[in-house]
Parts: structure tokens; sequence; C-alpha cells
């Protein structure tokens, strides 16, 4: 996949900030903020020409320049955004096919109905969750190319959640387990984050990668006495892996 590339569409337009120094608080936030900018433009996998575009409009804003067209140029960002977004997912599911058929030949695979390639590679003694249970995990996630995107034994801190509440090749995957046992879930996007993927972490069309440890199967804690006519506690809500 192409990546964004700023610093040299930059250089032309901005060459002067490139050579200053952070002196100041003030520098370092600012040059935070650029940063950010950035980071939040990756997710649309712009060209060098088309970052020009971005650059020019930038930097003309910030001198007080008057716009080179009409505002309502900025109805038109969606539908850019969407066609790049479709574009891009169609581009890892393509990439992505000869590497699914490659997990799912393993040994030891299992490729589901749905699309999910699960390999257990340690044993669990203890019993498998349901849907509606609430699990203790430790996951290490990657892309197909081995890049880590999210990974709770980096953090060395295990993860709780409902098993309901995650993507359909958790909820799954984490289903085939026993307590105690780890296994890799293969997760092609259509049962991960889909087309739209999760910006700017995981791109759309995405395949994940996750090897699981599940480590208990959670039981709920006994309600306190509840006096007459207070109502349930609302659960808590919990972000998809």
């Amino acid at each position: 996949m192409k990546k964004i590339i700023f610093a040299a569409v930059t250089l032309a337009v901005l060459a002067p900030a490139y050579s200053q120094e952070l002196k100041t608080e003030d520098d370092k936030t600012l040059y935070y903020l650029g940063r950010m900018v950035s980071r939040n433009l990756k997710q649309f996998n712009l060209t060098p020409e088309e970052g020009k575009m971005v650059v020019l409009g930038f930097s003309e804003s910030l001198d007080g320049k008057d716009s080179r067209v009409e505002d309502s140029y900025g109805q038109k960002i969606g539908e850019f955004i969407s066609k790049k977004q479709e574009a891009m997912a169609a581009e890892e599911k393509a990439k992505a096919k000869p590497f699914l058929d490659k997990a799912a030949k393993e040994k030891g695979s299992k490729k589901m109905k749905s699309g999910l390639i699960y390999k257990e590679t340690k044993k669990g003694k203890g019993a498998s969750p349901k849907a509606d249970d609430m699990v203790k995990v430790h996951y290490h996630g990657t892309f197909m190319d081995g890049k880590v995107f999210d990974s709770s034994v980096e953090r060395k801190q295990p993860a709780e959640f409902p098993l309901g509440a995650v993507i359909p090749c958790w909820t799954e995957g984490v289903q085939m387990m026993k307590t105690g046992g780890k296994a890799t879930l293969t997760c092609p996007s259509d049962i991960a984050y889909g087309d739209e993927g999760r910006p700017p972490f995981i791109p759309g069309g995405a395949t994940l990668v996750f090897e699981v440890e599940l480590l208990d199967i959670v039981k709920p804690e006994k309600p306190e006495t509840t006096p007459a006519g207070a109502g349930k506690p609302e659960a808590p809500k919990t972000e998809k892996k």
C-alpha cells in the first residue's frame, strides 16, 4: 500500500520549518499538533500529488489568502474519503487471499464457515466460555506482515470483556478455547473491522491475526441487596476489540 509522504511534499512549501529546532514548550506543542494532523490524514492513503494539494490549502489558509475554491467543496470530502476507503479495502482483501489460503493449510488449522482460521497452540484444561460470558485474556494482535497493532502481552495487563461485545472473529474463536489454552485466530476483515476498519489504527479490509490465551471465565459478582424500586445498574460499555 502506498504511504502518504509529507516530508518530501512539504519540503518545497515549508522548507524553513524543517531547519528549526524545538526550543520552547510552545514549539514542541505545535510540532506535536502537526504530527496529529498528519496522523489523521494517513487514513486517506493520499498519493504525493494529492498530498501537495492538501499542503497547498493548509499553507495558504495559514497565510490568510483567499480560497481558490468555493465552500461547497467541503461537502465533497466525504465522497472522496469513501472512494479512497473502498479502494484501500479492495487492495487489502486482494493481498489477504494468499495469506489466508496459506494459514488455512497449516498443520492444526481449522477454517470455519465464517472464514475464521482457528489454530490451537496449547490445550486448555478448563471450561469453554459462552458468548454471553465475561472472559479474561491475554492477546497479541498483528497485521499480515507481523506488525503489532495492539497487545495486552506487551502492556503486561490482561484484558477483561464480555465475549459478545467484541468482533465476531473473537466471539466465535474464543468459544472454541478452554481455560488455560492458547490459540491463533486469523480473522478476515469480514469478521473483524470490515471495509471501514478502525482509523487511524486499523485500515479498512485488513486481515488480523491474534494470539490469544484464555486465562479465565470471570464469574459475575453477586449483586448486593437492592432496595425496592431501585433499577438495575447499566452494563458497562465495552469497546470492540
